[in-house]
Protein backbone atom coordinates (compact mmCIF):
# COMPACT_ATOMS: atom_id res chain seq x y z
CA UNK A 1 0.00 0.00 0.00
CA UNK A 2 3.05 2.19 0.18
CA UNK A 3 3.55 4.83 -2.07
CA UNK A 4 6.32 4.27 -5.68
CA UNK A 5 9.51 5.28 -4.95
CA UNK A 6 10.02 8.16 -7.36
CA UNK A 7 12.19 10.93 -8.58
CA UNK A 8 10.99 13.13 -5.38
CA UNK A 9 11.87 9.92 -3.08
CA UNK A 10 15.09 11.71 -3.09
CA UNK A 11 13.84 15.11 -2.12
CA UNK A 12 14.01 15.64 1.79
CA UNK A 13 11.36 14.80 4.04
CA UNK A 14 10.17 16.57 7.44
CA UNK A 15 11.17 13.48 8.71
CA UNK A 16 15.18 14.62 8.19
CA UNK A 17 16.48 16.57 11.04
CA UNK A 18 18.41 18.78 8.49
CA UNK A 19 14.59 20.69 7.28
CA UNK A 20 13.81 23.55 9.37
CA UNK A 21 9.99 24.14 10.87
CA UNK A 22 9.15 20.55 10.86
CA UNK A 23 5.52 20.77 11.15
CA UNK A 24 4.03 18.95 14.36
CA UNK A 25 2.76 15.91 13.80
CA UNK A 26 -1.11 15.78 13.39
CA UNK A 27 -1.61 12.89 15.42
CA UNK A 28 -0.48 14.97 18.47
CA UNK A 29 -2.27 17.77 17.17
CA UNK A 30 -6.20 15.48 17.90
CA UNK A 31 -6.16 14.79 21.51
CA UNK A 32 -8.98 17.73 22.28
CA UNK A 33 -10.63 16.95 19.02
CA UNK A 34 -10.98 12.75 19.83
CA UNK A 35 -12.84 14.10 22.92
CA UNK A 36 -15.59 16.78 21.79
CA UNK A 37 -16.48 14.30 18.38
CA UNK A 38 -18.61 11.57 19.31
CA UNK A 39 -18.37 8.05 18.26
CA UNK A 40 -19.17 6.52 15.26
CA UNK A 41 -22.48 5.15 15.32
CA UNK A 42 -25.42 3.60 12.87
CA UNK A 43 -28.44 5.77 13.15
CA UNK A 44 -31.95 5.07 12.56
CA UNK A 45 -33.90 6.23 9.64
CA UNK A 46 -36.36 7.77 12.13
CA UNK A 47 -34.52 9.98 14.02
CA UNK A 48 -32.75 11.41 11.14
CA UNK A 49 -35.72 12.18 9.39
CA UNK A 50 -36.89 14.06 12.61
CA UNK A 51 -33.37 16.26 12.42
CA UNK A 52 -34.13 17.49 8.75
CA UNK A 53 -38.01 17.64 9.36
CA UNK A 54 -38.70 15.07 7.29
CA UNK A 55 -35.55 15.81 4.77
CA UNK A 56 -37.22 19.44 4.12
CA UNK A 57 -35.85 20.78 1.62
CA UNK A 58 -35.44 24.17 3.94
CA UNK A 59 -32.83 22.12 5.56
CA UNK A 60 -30.62 21.42 1.90
CA UNK A 61 -27.35 23.18 2.14
CA UNK A 62 -25.83 21.25 -1.05
CA UNK A 63 -26.96 19.24 -3.67
CA UNK A 64 -25.56 17.92 -7.22
CA UNK A 65 -23.51 15.05 -9.11
CA UNK A 66 -24.80 13.48 -11.85
CA UNK A 67 -23.01 10.05 -11.79
CA UNK A 68 -23.69 9.71 -8.04
CA UNK A 69 -27.00 11.74 -7.25
CA UNK A 70 -26.95 13.09 -3.48
CA UNK A 71 -27.90 16.24 -0.89
CA UNK A 72 -27.04 17.24 2.02
CA UNK A 73 -28.96 18.78 4.74
CA UNK A 74 -28.39 20.35 7.93
CA UNK A 75 -29.91 18.73 11.20
CA UNK A 76 -29.62 18.97 14.81
CA UNK A 77 -28.72 15.54 17.49
CA UNK A 78 -29.57 15.62 20.64
CA UNK A 79 -27.47 17.33 22.82
CA UNK A 80 -27.71 20.48 20.58
CA UNK A 81 -25.00 19.30 18.03
CA UNK A 82 -25.20 20.24 14.52
CA UNK A 83 -24.88 18.10 12.04
CA UNK A 84 -24.10 17.38 8.12
CA UNK A 85 -26.32 14.42 6.49
CA UNK A 86 -25.05 13.29 3.19
CA UNK A 87 -28.25 11.34 1.54
CA UNK A 88 -27.05 9.54 -1.45
CA UNK A 89 -29.62 7.71 -3.97
CA UNK A 90 -29.83 4.02 -3.73
CA UNK A 91 -27.94 3.32 -6.96
CA UNK A 92 -24.64 4.55 -5.52
CA UNK A 93 -24.52 1.99 -3.31
CA UNK A 94 -26.79 -0.90 -3.70
CA UNK A 95 -24.90 -3.56 -1.38
CA UNK A 96 -26.31 -1.60 2.24
CA UNK A 97 -23.33 -3.90 4.25
CA UNK A 98 -20.85 -3.21 1.95
CA UNK A 99 -21.97 1.06 2.75
CA UNK A 100 -22.23 0.65 6.36
CA UNK A 101 -18.79 -1.20 6.52
CA UNK A 102 -16.96 1.33 4.20
CA UNK A 103 -18.29 3.99 6.22
CA UNK A 104 -17.69 2.79 9.80
CA UNK A 105 -14.04 2.40 8.52
CA UNK A 106 -14.13 5.82 7.97
CA UNK A 107 -15.64 6.79 10.74
CA UNK A 108 -12.94 5.65 12.30
CA UNK A 109 -10.98 8.20 11.72
CA UNK A 110 -11.02 12.00 13.96
CA UNK A 111 -8.91 14.88 13.50
CA UNK A 112 -8.84 18.57 13.46
CA UNK A 113 -8.19 18.75 10.56
CA UNK A 114 -11.02 16.97 8.98
CA UNK A 115 -14.24 17.08 8.61
CA UNK A 116 -15.33 13.76 11.30
CA UNK A 117 -18.07 11.37 9.90
CA UNK A 118 -20.33 10.64 13.02
CA UNK A 119 -22.59 8.44 11.62
CA UNK A 120 -24.67 6.01 8.95
CA UNK A 121 -27.94 4.76 8.00
CA UNK A 122 -29.01 1.97 5.61
CA UNK A 123 -32.38 1.40 5.79
CA UNK A 124 -34.37 0.18 2.82
CA UNK A 125 -33.21 2.47 -0.35
CA UNK A 126 -31.93 4.90 2.35
CA UNK A 127 -28.16 5.49 2.23
CA UNK A 128 -26.95 8.43 4.67
CA UNK A 129 -23.61 9.64 5.84
CA UNK A 130 -23.80 12.07 8.88
CA UNK A 131 -20.40 14.53 9.51
CA UNK A 132 -19.97 17.74 11.15
CA UNK A 133 -21.90 20.55 10.57
CA UNK A 134 -19.38 23.28 8.94
CA UNK A 135 -21.09 26.67 8.94
CA UNK A 136 -18.71 28.65 6.57
CA UNK A 137 -19.05 27.62 3.16
CA UNK A 138 -16.34 25.71 1.00
CA UNK A 139 -13.42 26.93 -0.36
CA UNK A 140 -14.73 27.11 -3.80
CA UNK A 141 -17.11 29.98 -2.37
CA UNK A 142 -14.44 31.82 -0.73
CA UNK A 143 -12.23 31.32 -3.92
CA UNK A 144 -14.60 31.56 -6.55
CA UNK A 145 -17.77 33.23 -5.84
CA UNK A 146 -16.50 35.81 -2.38
CA UNK A 147 -18.61 38.73 -1.74
CA UNK A 148 -16.81 40.93 0.19
CA UNK A 149 -13.71 40.26 0.11
CA UNK A 150 -11.22 37.71 -2.12
CA UNK A 151 -9.44 35.03 0.58
CA UNK A 152 -6.01 36.67 1.64
CA UNK A 153 -3.11 35.05 0.47
CA UNK A 154 -1.76 33.73 4.57
CA UNK A 155 -5.19 31.84 4.30
CA UNK A 156 -4.86 30.37 0.81
CA UNK A 157 -1.43 28.98 2.68
CA UNK A 158 -3.11 28.01 5.68
CA UNK A 159 -5.38 25.98 3.36
CA UNK A 160 -2.62 24.42 1.64
CA UNK A 161 -0.93 23.28 4.72
CA UNK A 162 -4.11 21.87 6.82
CA UNK A 163 -5.40 20.23 3.55
CA UNK A 164 -2.08 18.78 3.31
CA UNK A 165 -1.97 17.59 7.59
CA UNK A 166 -5.29 16.40 6.67
CA UNK A 167 -4.36 13.78 3.84
CA UNK A 168 -0.87 13.20 5.82
CA UNK A 169 -3.18 12.03 9.17
CA UNK A 170 -5.12 9.69 6.28
CA UNK A 171 -2.24 7.97 4.98
CA UNK A 172 -0.94 7.21 8.50
CA UNK A 173 -4.30 6.00 9.16
CA UNK A 174 -4.08 3.65 5.84
CA UNK A 175 -6.96 5.92 3.99
CA UNK A 176 -4.35 6.45 1.26
CA UNK A 177 -7.12 6.95 -1.45
CA UNK A 178 -9.38 10.08 -1.65
CA UNK A 179 -11.71 10.65 -4.41
CA UNK A 180 -12.24 13.58 -6.17
CA UNK A 181 -10.38 15.95 -4.18
CA UNK A 182 -11.42 19.68 -5.52
CA UNK A 183 -12.17 22.98 -3.53
CA UNK A 184 -15.62 21.87 -2.85
CA UNK A 185 -14.36 19.18 -0.74
CA UNK A 186 -12.35 21.65 1.83
CA UNK A 187 -14.98 23.26 4.28
CA UNK A 188 -14.97 25.83 6.62
CA UNK A 189 -15.53 25.03 10.26
CA UNK A 190 -17.33 27.78 13.13
CA UNK A 191 -13.73 29.31 13.94
CA UNK A 192 -12.88 29.86 10.40
CA UNK A 193 -10.21 26.98 10.02
CA UNK A 194 -10.26 24.87 6.58
CA UNK A 195 -11.24 20.82 6.92
CA UNK A 196 -11.30 17.97 4.44
CA UNK A 197 -14.44 16.34 3.81
CA UNK A 198 -14.35 12.70 5.09
CA UNK A 199 -17.24 12.21 2.25
CA UNK A 200 -14.40 11.79 0.11
CA UNK A 201 -13.00 8.65 1.70
CA UNK A 202 -15.74 6.69 0.66
CA UNK A 203 -15.84 4.93 -2.30
CA UNK A 204 -18.48 6.17 -4.53
CA UNK A 205 -19.70 4.15 -6.95
CA UNK A 206 -21.45 1.19 -7.99
CA UNK A 207 -18.49 -1.00 -8.14
CA UNK A 208 -17.48 0.23 -4.80
CA UNK A 209 -13.94 1.54 -6.34
CA UNK A 210 -13.83 3.92 -9.03
CA UNK A 211 -14.84 7.33 -8.72
CA UNK A 212 -16.00 10.61 -11.46
CA UNK A 213 -14.07 13.40 -11.91
CA UNK A 214 -14.00 16.48 -14.71
CA UNK A 215 -12.09 15.50 -17.41
CA UNK A 216 -9.67 18.46 -17.21
CA UNK A 217 -8.87 17.66 -13.16
CA UNK A 218 -8.97 14.04 -14.15
CA UNK A 219 -5.32 12.52 -13.86
CA UNK A 220 -3.27 11.28 -16.60
CA UNK A 221 -3.16 7.88 -15.32
CA UNK A 222 -6.80 7.91 -15.88
CA UNK A 223 -6.59 8.68 -19.51
CA UNK A 224 -3.74 6.27 -20.87
CA UNK A 225 -6.92 3.83 -22.00
CA UNK A 226 -7.19 3.69 -26.09
CA UNK A 227 -10.95 5.09 -25.66
CA UNK A 228 -10.57 7.31 -23.32
CA UNK A 229 -7.37 8.61 -24.64
CA UNK A 230 -8.70 9.49 -28.07
CA UNK A 231 -11.99 11.26 -26.23
CA UNK A 232 -9.58 13.63 -24.03
CA UNK A 233 -7.66 14.76 -27.53
CA UNK A 234 -11.35 15.38 -29.33
CA UNK A 235 -12.58 17.24 -26.06
CA UNK A 236 -9.24 18.72 -25.28
CA UNK A 237 -9.09 22.24 -26.76
CA UNK A 238 -12.99 22.73 -26.80
CA UNK A 239 -13.62 21.95 -22.86
CA UNK A 240 -10.53 23.68 -21.37
CA UNK A 241 -11.25 26.92 -22.96
CA UNK A 242 -14.78 26.46 -21.62
CA UNK A 243 -14.03 25.19 -18.20
CA UNK A 244 -13.04 29.01 -16.88
CA UNK A 245 -16.04 30.29 -17.38
CA UNK A 246 -18.19 27.15 -16.63
CA UNK A 247 -16.76 24.28 -14.47
CA UNK A 248 -19.81 22.29 -14.90
CA UNK A 249 -20.03 21.68 -18.15
CA UNK A 250 -17.63 19.00 -19.07
CA UNK A 251 -17.94 14.96 -19.65
CA UNK A 252 -17.31 12.84 -16.59
CA UNK A 253 -15.11 9.56 -16.74
CA UNK A 254 -14.58 6.73 -14.25
CA UNK A 255 -10.81 5.30 -13.12
CA UNK A 256 -8.93 3.90 -10.68
CA UNK A 257 -7.72 6.30 -8.21
CA UNK A 258 -4.08 5.28 -6.29
CA UNK A 259 -2.58 7.61 -3.77
CA UNK A 260 -0.33 9.35 -5.87
CA UNK A 261 -3.52 10.56 -7.94
CA UNK A 262 -4.56 12.16 -4.44
CA UNK A 263 -1.16 14.25 -4.90
CA UNK A 264 -2.13 15.62 -8.49
CA UNK A 265 -5.60 16.37 -7.45
CA UNK A 266 -3.62 18.71 -4.66
CA UNK A 267 -1.69 19.82 -7.03
CA UNK A 268 -5.11 21.65 -8.52
CA UNK A 269 -6.08 22.63 -5.20
CA UNK A 270 -2.82 24.84 -5.14
CA UNK A 271 -3.28 26.08 -8.49
CA UNK A 272 -7.06 27.29 -7.43
CA UNK A 273 -5.42 28.78 -4.77
CA UNK A 274 -2.44 30.47 -6.17
CA UNK A 275 -4.77 31.51 -9.59
CA UNK A 276 -8.19 32.22 -8.02
CA UNK A 277 -9.80 30.71 -10.76
CA UNK A 278 -10.64 27.45 -12.37
CA UNK A 279 -7.40 27.13 -14.27
CA UNK A 280 -6.96 23.58 -16.13
CA UNK A 281 -3.85 21.71 -14.40
CA UNK A 282 -2.31 21.09 -18.22
CA UNK A 283 -2.99 24.79 -19.02
CA UNK A 284 -0.99 26.39 -15.62
CA UNK A 285 1.44 23.70 -16.01
CA UNK A 286 2.06 25.39 -19.58
CA UNK A 287 2.04 28.38 -17.81
CA UNK A 288 4.42 27.35 -15.24
CA UNK A 289 7.20 25.93 -18.47
CA UNK A 290 6.88 28.97 -20.23
CA UNK A 291 7.94 30.85 -16.87
CA UNK A 292 5.25 33.32 -17.06
CA UNK A 293 4.76 32.72 -12.86
CA UNK A 294 2.70 36.16 -13.02
CA UNK A 295 -0.23 35.30 -15.18
CA UNK A 296 -1.07 32.59 -12.64
CA UNK A 297 -1.23 34.67 -9.56
CA UNK A 298 -4.65 36.36 -8.63
CA UNK A 299 -4.08 39.60 -9.45
CA UNK A 300 -5.94 40.76 -5.85
CA UNK A 301 -2.97 38.87 -4.18
CA UNK A 302 -0.77 41.41 -5.24
CA UNK A 303 1.28 43.18 -2.20
CA UNK A 304 0.60 40.53 0.00
CA UNK A 305 3.27 37.77 -0.70
CA UNK A 306 7.06 37.72 -0.71
CA UNK A 307 7.82 36.46 -4.60
CA UNK A 308 9.89 33.80 -3.34
CA UNK A 309 7.16 32.30 -0.78
CA UNK A 310 4.68 32.46 -4.30
CA UNK A 311 7.82 30.41 -6.00
CA UNK A 312 8.36 27.48 -3.86
CA UNK A 313 4.52 27.25 -4.04
CA UNK A 314 4.25 27.21 -7.74
CA UNK A 315 7.27 24.74 -7.78
CA UNK A 316 5.25 22.91 -5.37
CA UNK A 317 2.20 22.00 -7.40
CA UNK A 318 3.99 21.45 -10.74
CA UNK A 319 5.69 18.45 -8.92
CA UNK A 320 2.19 17.43 -7.58
CA UNK A 321 1.00 17.82 -11.34
CA UNK A 322 3.81 15.54 -12.65
CA UNK A 323 2.02 13.40 -15.63
CA UNK A 324 4.16 9.93 -14.36
CA UNK A 325 2.63 9.45 -11.01
CA UNK A 326 6.09 7.92 -9.82
CA UNK A 327 7.20 11.31 -10.37
CA UNK A 328 4.99 13.18 -7.42
CA UNK A 329 6.09 13.52 -3.55
CA UNK A 330 4.16 11.67 -0.45
CA UNK A 331 2.14 13.41 1.84
CA UNK A 332 5.63 13.96 4.04
CA UNK A 333 7.10 16.52 1.12
CA UNK A 334 4.07 18.53 1.29
CA UNK A 335 4.14 19.21 4.72
CA UNK A 336 7.56 20.01 4.60
CA UNK A 337 7.30 22.41 1.44
CA UNK A 338 3.95 24.00 2.54
CA UNK A 339 5.00 24.76 6.74
CA UNK A 340 7.54 26.97 6.48
CA UNK A 341 5.17 29.17 4.38
CA UNK A 342 2.61 30.44 6.86
CA UNK A 343 4.29 33.23 8.48
CA UNK A 344 0.73 34.49 10.85
CA UNK A 345 0.34 31.40 12.20
CA UNK A 346 -0.79 33.49 15.53
CA UNK A 347 -4.11 35.29 13.90
CA UNK A 348 -7.03 33.19 13.89
CA UNK A 349 -8.31 32.10 10.47
CA UNK A 350 -12.01 33.64 11.11
CA UNK A 351 -9.65 37.01 11.70
CA UNK A 352 -7.82 36.28 8.35
CA UNK A 353 -11.35 35.82 6.38
CA UNK A 354 -13.30 38.36 8.01
CA UNK A 355 -15.72 36.13 9.02
CA UNK A 356 -17.85 37.10 11.94
CA UNK A 357 -17.21 35.52 15.40
CA UNK A 358 -21.23 34.36 16.71
CA UNK A 359 -20.59 34.64 20.71
CA UNK A 360 -23.23 33.90 23.20
CA UNK A 361 -23.37 35.76 26.42
CA UNK A 362 -21.17 33.90 28.65
CA UNK A 363 -23.59 31.35 31.65
CA UNK A 364 -22.89 34.04 34.30
CA UNK A 365 -24.54 36.63 32.52
CA UNK A 366 -27.44 34.76 32.02
CA UNK A 367 -30.52 34.13 34.02
CA UNK A 368 -31.16 30.48 35.40
CA UNK A 369 -33.80 30.35 32.83
CA UNK A 370 -31.18 31.76 30.28
CA UNK A 371 -29.03 29.13 31.15
CA UNK A 372 -31.20 26.67 30.67
CA UNK A 373 -32.38 27.65 27.24
CA UNK A 374 -28.86 28.38 26.38
CA UNK A 375 -28.29 24.33 27.12
CA UNK A 376 -31.47 22.88 25.52
CA UNK A 377 -31.91 21.77 29.19
CA UNK A 378 -36.28 21.24 28.61
CA UNK A 379 -36.71 19.72 32.56
CA UNK A 380 -35.06 22.72 33.81
CA UNK A 381 -36.97 25.14 31.68
CA UNK A 382 -40.57 23.32 32.72
CA UNK A 383 -39.71 23.89 36.53
CA UNK A 384 -38.57 27.55 36.10
CA UNK A 385 -41.94 28.03 34.61
CA UNK A 386 -43.57 26.50 36.75
CA UNK A 387 -41.99 28.19 39.51
CA UNK A 388 -42.46 31.48 38.42
CA UNK A 389 -46.26 30.80 37.54
CA UNK A 390 -47.61 34.16 36.85
CA UNK A 391 -45.85 36.77 38.64
CA UNK A 392 -43.75 38.20 35.96
CA UNK A 393 -47.13 39.50 34.58
CA UNK A 394 -48.21 41.16 38.31
CA UNK A 395 -49.41 44.79 37.11
CA UNK A 396 -50.39 43.81 33.99
CA UNK A 397 -54.14 44.39 32.36
CA UNK A 398 -55.38 40.98 32.90
CA UNK A 399 -58.91 40.00 32.72
CA UNK A 400 -58.54 36.97 35.24
CA UNK A 401 -57.89 39.54 38.41
CA UNK A 402 -60.59 42.40 36.54
CA UNK A 403 -63.27 41.20 34.97
CA UNK A 404 -66.52 41.06 36.55
CA UNK A 405 -67.77 37.30 38.20
CA UNK A 406 -69.93 35.68 35.32
CA UNK A 407 -70.16 32.21 34.05
CA UNK A 408 -68.17 32.92 31.44
CA UNK A 409 -65.05 34.20 33.82
CA UNK A 410 -65.69 30.79 35.83
CA UNK A 411 -65.59 28.86 32.86
CA UNK A 412 -62.00 30.75 31.79
CA UNK A 413 -60.76 30.31 34.94
CA UNK A 414 -61.59 26.11 34.92
CA UNK A 415 -59.91 25.95 31.84
CA UNK A 416 -56.45 28.04 32.67
CA UNK A 417 -56.82 26.02 35.88
CA UNK A 418 -57.44 22.47 33.91
CA UNK A 419 -54.09 24.21 31.67
CA UNK A 420 -52.01 24.49 34.45
CA UNK A 421 -52.42 21.10 35.69
CA UNK A 422 -51.61 19.51 32.94
CA UNK A 423 -48.60 21.79 32.44
CA UNK A 424 -47.20 20.69 35.54
CA UNK A 425 -47.88 17.17 35.42
CA UNK A 426 -46.42 17.47 31.42
CA UNK A 427 -49.24 16.46 29.57
CA UNK A 428 -48.42 19.17 27.01
CA UNK A 429 -51.20 17.57 24.56
CA UNK A 430 -53.99 18.45 26.82
CA UNK A 431 -51.98 21.28 28.22
CA UNK A 432 -51.80 22.92 24.49
CA UNK A 433 -55.75 22.35 24.08
CA UNK A 434 -56.41 24.21 27.08
CA UNK A 435 -54.48 27.05 26.70
CA UNK A 436 -55.92 27.70 23.07
CA UNK A 437 -59.32 27.46 24.33
CA UNK A 438 -58.23 29.74 26.63
CA UNK A 439 -57.14 32.09 24.37
CA UNK A 440 -59.48 32.27 22.30
CA UNK A 441 -61.53 33.24 25.48
CA UNK A 442 -59.72 35.97 26.87
CA UNK A 443 -60.53 39.85 26.13
CA UNK A 444 -56.65 40.76 27.13
CA UNK A 445 -53.84 38.23 26.40
CA UNK A 446 -52.09 36.77 29.12
CA UNK A 447 -47.76 36.56 28.31
CA UNK A 448 -47.69 33.59 30.36
CA UNK A 449 -50.07 31.40 28.51
CA UNK A 450 -48.33 31.88 25.68
CA UNK A 451 -45.22 30.85 27.24
CA UNK A 452 -46.53 27.95 28.35
CA UNK A 453 -47.86 26.40 25.52
CA UNK A 454 -44.75 27.35 23.89
CA UNK A 455 -42.98 25.36 25.77
CA UNK A 456 -45.68 22.60 25.26
CA UNK A 457 -45.54 23.16 21.63
CA UNK A 458 -41.27 22.21 21.81
CA UNK A 459 -42.28 19.51 23.99
CA UNK A 460 -44.13 17.98 21.35
CA UNK A 461 -42.12 18.45 18.24
CA UNK A 462 -43.62 21.57 17.15
CA UNK A 463 -41.14 24.19 16.85
CA UNK A 464 -42.58 26.20 14.46
CA UNK A 465 -45.51 26.79 16.66
CA UNK A 466 -43.48 27.67 19.83
CA UNK A 467 -41.68 29.85 18.14
CA UNK A 468 -44.99 31.77 17.31
CA UNK A 469 -46.18 31.73 20.58
CA UNK A 470 -42.98 32.93 22.17
CA UNK A 471 -43.35 35.74 19.45
CA UNK A 472 -46.93 36.93 20.75
CA UNK A 473 -45.71 36.65 24.47
CA UNK A 474 -43.11 39.24 23.66
CA UNK A 475 -46.03 41.50 22.19
CA UNK A 476 -47.73 41.22 25.56
CA UNK A 477 -44.57 41.99 27.71
CA UNK A 478 -42.15 43.57 25.23
CA UNK A 479 -39.17 43.32 27.22
CA UNK A 480 -40.12 40.04 28.84
CA UNK A 481 -36.46 37.68 29.01
CA UNK A 482 -38.76 34.47 28.88
CA UNK A 483 -40.42 35.44 26.07
CA UNK A 484 -36.83 36.36 24.84
CA UNK A 485 -35.47 32.77 25.85
CA UNK A 486 -38.14 30.83 24.81
CA UNK A 487 -37.40 32.30 21.08
CA UNK A 488 -34.27 31.23 20.86
CA UNK A 489 -35.25 27.76 22.32
CA UNK A 490 -37.38 27.64 19.45
CA UNK A 491 -34.91 28.40 17.05
CA UNK A 492 -32.13 26.46 18.31
CA UNK A 493 -34.54 23.77 17.65
CA UNK A 494 -35.11 24.64 14.02
CA UNK A 495 -31.38 24.88 13.80
CA UNK A 496 -31.35 28.65 13.04
CA UNK A 497 -28.23 29.20 15.39
CA UNK A 498 -27.42 32.51 15.09
CA UNK A 499 -30.98 33.85 15.28
CA UNK A 500 -30.88 31.97 18.34
CA UNK A 501 -27.70 33.34 20.17
CA UNK A 502 -28.87 36.73 18.91
CA UNK A 503 -32.37 36.13 21.09
CA UNK A 504 -30.32 34.66 23.91
CA UNK A 505 -28.40 38.10 24.35
CA UNK A 506 -31.65 40.02 24.27
CA UNK A 507 -33.16 38.56 26.69
CA UNK A 508 -30.02 38.64 29.00
CA UNK A 509 -29.82 42.24 28.44
CA UNK A 510 -33.46 42.82 29.57
CA UNK A 511 -32.34 40.66 32.69
CA UNK A 512 -29.30 42.66 33.32
CA UNK A 513 -32.07 46.07 32.94
CA UNK A 514 -34.45 44.48 35.18
CA UNK A 515 -31.47 43.63 37.84
CA UNK A 516 -30.39 46.80 37.54
CA UNK A 517 -33.96 48.79 38.24
CA UNK A 518 -34.69 46.27 41.59
CA UNK A 519 -31.26 47.51 43.05
CA UNK A 520 -32.50 50.88 41.99
CA UNK A 521 -35.62 50.19 43.68
CA UNK A 522 -34.00 48.71 47.03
Amino acid sequence: MGCLHSKTAKLPSPDDPSVPNKPESVNEDQVDQENQVPGFKEFDLSELKKVTNGFSPSCIVSEGGEKAPNVVYRGKLEGNRLVAIKRFSRQSWPDAQQFVAEATGVGKLRSNRLVNLIGCCAEGDERLLVAEYMPNDTLSKHLFHWEKQPLPWEMRVRVADFIAQALDHCNIENRKIYHDLNAYRILFDEEGDPRLSTFGLMKNSRDGKSYSTNLAYTPPEFLRTGKTKILLQEHKRKYFSDLVESKGCLPHFSGRVIPESVIYSYGTILIDLLSGKHIPPSHAIDIIRGKNVLLLMDSSLEGQYENEDATKLVDLASKCLQSEAKDRPDTKFLLSSVAPLQKQKEVASHVLMGLPKNTVILPTLLSPLGKACSQNDHAAVHEILLKTGYRDEEGAENELSFQEWTQQVQEMLNTKKFGDIAFRDKDFKNAIECYSKLVGMMSVPSATVFARRSFSYLMTDQPELALRDAMQAQVCLPEWPTAFYLQALALSKLGMETDANDMLNDGAAFDAKRQQHNSWRC
